[in-house]
């Protein structure tokens, strides 16, 4: 099978994991009885009057049917609504908000592959060494400290001396990459620590642990036998062969992500995709609701996606299919 009728496929299967999320969100939050509906949106001090009024204007007085095909073609033009409550268009919310959100979790999602997957390894080849005992008494450390515990301690601990000494290269509010590499950076560069703590210390025991025991084949023995650098035969096949249960749980965790990350945008103060989404929730806002949970999907099926690629690249066993 050709590459590029794999990926047709993968993104068929995608659109079809969206529209199903879209439509249990839909489904959740309509079918129900339409003054509940209209009571919700309008508030708890709304006159029946008020009431009345949101179910004209927005049409909840139509069959629920009716009502999910007009949702469905307003989704087929690219068009997520409006808010119930601000009138804002829901797409423009999510190109506002949706940069900072990205810039962390591709910040954390790098930072925590690099340190988790470097001592991991290390670890691996100098187990039960010093360095080996050390990195576990970090790792549990970092699995024991939720995200926000983090964040907090970082601010306590780095930027609020740096502040005091006049050094403001860290700072605590988003600046795009637009405004310069050094900025982002330097504004992301907290988020990314506490965003990446906990999960490089998941890898670093994945990794040990999955090395350890690649490290033991017959086939590890084998590259030994006939010579092999001890480098090579680490990198080339023991590393090589360890990433692939790594790389299955990096598409699970980059799905979830957006679990932490409002966790830190509201510690960080960075304004993005999870705070709007909480207020959401809170206000029965259903187009935003439905925006934050599109795009949460299209996180885990684009992961996904690239996951099965980089599977053929690590395991040449593994073909497209």
């Amino acid at each position: 099978m050709t590459l590029a009728w794999f990926l047709i496929r993968r993104v068929l299967t995608g659109i079809v994991v969206l529209w199903a999320v879209a439509s249990g969100t839909f489904f959740l939050f309509f079918a129900r009885p339409v003054q509940t509906v209209a009571h919700q949106l309008a508030g708890r001090t709304a006159t029946p009057a008020v009431i009345q009024n949101v179910i004209n204007q927005l049409g909840l007085n139509q069959p629920i049917m009716t009502q999910y095909w007009h949702f469905l073609g307003r989704l087929l033009h690219g068009n997520l609504g409006y808010s119930f409550f601000t009138q804002e268009s829901v797409n423009t919310m999510i190109k506002q908000d949706l940069p900072p959100t990205a810039s962390l979790v591709v910040g954390g999602v790098i930072l925590w592959l690099i340190a988790g997957l470097g001592v991991g390894i290390l670890s691996a080849t100098r187990a039960r060494s010093l360095f080996d005992r050390g990195s576990t008494v970090l790792v549990l450390i970092g699995l024991s400290m939720p995200v926000f515990v983090v964040g907090e301690l970082l601010i306590v601990a780095v930027f609020v001396p740096l502040n005091q000494h006049g050094l403001t290269w860290i700072q605590t509010q988003y600046a795009g990459p637009s405004q310069g590499l050094g900025a982002w950076s330097g504004h992301m560069l907290l988020p990314w620590i506490s965003l990446a703590v906990v999960q490089a210390a998941i890898y670093t025991r994945l990794m040990r642990g999955q090395l350890l025991t690649t490290l033991g084949e017959d086939y590890i023995r084998t590259a030994r036998a006939k010579g092999l650098s001890e480098r090579r035969v680490i990198f080339t096949h023991g590393v090589r062969a360890a990433l692939t249960p790594v790389v299955s749980q990096l598409g699970i965790d980059i799905g979830q992500l957006l679990g932490g990350v409002v966790v830190i945008e509201v510690v960080f103060g960075l304004q993005g995709l999870g705070q709007v989404a909480v207020a959401a929730i809170y206000q029965d806002d259903l187009p935003v609701i439905i925006g934050f949970v599109l795009v949460a999907a299209a996180f885990v099926v684009v992961a996904n996606i690239v996951v099965d690629l980089v599977y053929t690249v690590l395991d040449p066993r593994v073909r497209i299919a």
